[in-house]
């Protein structure tokens, strides 16, 4: 079996263990923190959140560009280029030290108009523990991207997948023995030291890569930086989507509201992990295709091969969420949390068509013409902010919602024009088979889930009686009408 499926399942097993140990969890941080604690967790998570944008698209930039010295047989090249970004590394290190330190000596002036004394205080230990791990996370990302460039895909996730059970248990023990927010975060950490110490070791050591300056190419460092900061563009405006609107509900509203929006943000977050795997492991695929100048067709086999694969898994949990999510919500974190579950619903469904479409994203990174998508996201995603952060005072969270969401969806309907048009993508033919019967499936699937709904009660047993019902409807219906054979023999005989 390949690397790249290796990966795959890999990936999906950590969404696995990621979104049911995160449901699990959840509810029992927020109620061993309590309401508060948990929404000034998430708080200036989100705030340290911005300053990982110092990475200014390098970890990306990193697979893409080992893949193209790989394609191209230059490891002279290679080393020289791996050498130079771990400089850049470096200095943006001492970088992020020094914004860190400049907000922690600021904190009050941030968030003085809506947090309590004592969560001041508490803030600023926070504040210290999350510099700390982006500062040496920043550089450590490297190696994984580095793992990904060379398709070695199995180490890194493995090491992932076992950094995140342990992580969970100790999460556990801390908050049963009374820790709170503050341990969760030292435990973070020191589990990132050790993950990027253990990738350090594989690709030095097992895969023995070598790093070394050939010579400070000052067009190399240009080079790097006029492709990465369109990916650092495009990373600024995910942060602003994912994060801003915590950091406004935290200025102008309270922390409980902070909490309950960022339900709606972990759900969403969890929905976006299965399309986010399955990118991940086609950013070098995508780029060796680039690189041996693929055709029209075969650039959108591509493209409809995965799309296809992630429609299908995305609109089910969809569904299954429309359909159930609002009892889920009410059983998994409690009534206070009911508001959630309109928030999740309205992001996921804005969220449907970037998802489906990320091996176009892949397409973007590998052929350097981030520069349109980054633009038009920075443009649409600003504007929803600065409409969402107007009326928030007014609407809360609803503002927020609404405003994010439709010039998200805004941005990817000019998006689907250039795929088409610069990507040398068919995106007629991409909707046809992507969402043709399909979409007869899901009508069918959703009016049969509707009356299962009104036939239980709200508890957790009834909750799963009617979540696998409309499993088996919508998985049967899917299976003989619209899977095609390599899709229906995908994960049993793992061909290409």
């Amino acid at each position: 079996m390949s690397q790249l499926k290796k990966g795959a399942i890999l990936s999906y097993v950590t969404i696995f263990l990621t979104n049911i140990v995160g449901l699990l969890l959840t509810p029992f941080i927020i109620k061993s923190l309590g309401q508060s604690e948990y929404g000034l967790y998430i708080l200036l998570g989100s705030f340290v959140g911005y300053i990982s944008l110092l990475d200014f698209g390098l970890s990306n930039t990193i697979v893409r560009f080992v893949a193209k010295y790989r394609a191209n047989n230059d490891h002279d090249g290679e080393k020289n280029f791996l050498a130079t970004v771990f400089i850049i590394y470096t200095i943006m290190s001492f970088v992020v030290l020094l914004i860190g330190a400049i907000a922690y000596f600021n904190i009050e002036l941030i968030f003085g108009s809506s947090l309590t004394s004592t969560e001041l205080e508490k803030a600023k230990i926070l504040m210290l523990l999350l510099v700390l791990n982006m500062t040496i996370t920043l550089p450590g990302q490297a190696f994984t991207g580095i793992c990904s460039g060379y398709e070695k895909f199995v180490f890194p996730r493995i090491i992932n997948i076992v950094r995140y059970i342990v992580r969970s248990l100790l999460v556990v023990t801390i908050l049963l023995y009374g820790g709170k927010s503050i341990a969760i975060v030292a435990i973070d950490t020191f589990l990132n030291i050790a993950i990027i110490l253990a990738n350090m070791f594989y690709v030095l050591k097992v895969m023995k890569v070598k790093i070394k300056l050939m010579a400070f190419d000052k067009e190399l460092i240009r080079t790097i930086f006029s492709y990465s900061v369109w990916i650092f563009v495009f990373a600024m405006i995910g942060q602003l989507f994912w994060k801003s609107g915590q950091m406004i509900l935290g200025v102008t509203i309270s922390t409980e509201a902070v909490a309950i929006f960022a339900i709606g943000i972990v759900l969403s977050g969890y929905f976006g992990a299965f399309a986010g795997a399955i990118n991940s492991v086609f950013l070098p695929k995508a780029t060796f295709m680039v690189e041996a100048n693929s055709t029209r067709k075969d650039l959108t086999a591509m493209f409809v091969k995965v799309g296809r694969i992630l429609t299908f898994l995305l609109l089910f949990i969809w569904a299954e969420f429309i359909l159930f999510g609002r009892d889920f919500i009410e059983l998994w974190v409690g009534a206070a949390y009911k508001d959630s579950y309109m928030i999740t619903a309205v992001i996921m469904t804005a969220y449907i068509l970037p998802l489906v479409q990320n091996f176009a994203n892949s397409l973007i990174e590998a052929s350097g013409k981030f520069k349109f998508k980054a633009k038009v996201y920075f443009i649409t995603i600003s504007l929803g902010i600065i409409i969402g952060a107007l009326l928030s005072p007014y609407y809360g969270y609803w503002a927020i919602t609404w405003s994010y969401s439709i010039f998200w969806v805004i941005s990817q309907i000019i998006m689907n024009w250039f795929f088409d048009k610069e990507l040398n993508l068919d995106m007629k033919f991409f909707f046809k088979e992507t969402f043709g019967k399909l979409s007869i499936v899901l009508i069918i699937s959703l009016v049969s889930g509707y009356f299962i709904n009104q036939l239980f009660e709200a508890n957790w047993g009834y909750f799963l009686i009617k979540a696998s019902l409309y499993a088996v409807i919508y998985l049967s219906l899917t299976y003989f009408f619209v899977l095609n054979e390599y899709e229906k023999n995908l994960f049993l005989k793992f061909r290409r």
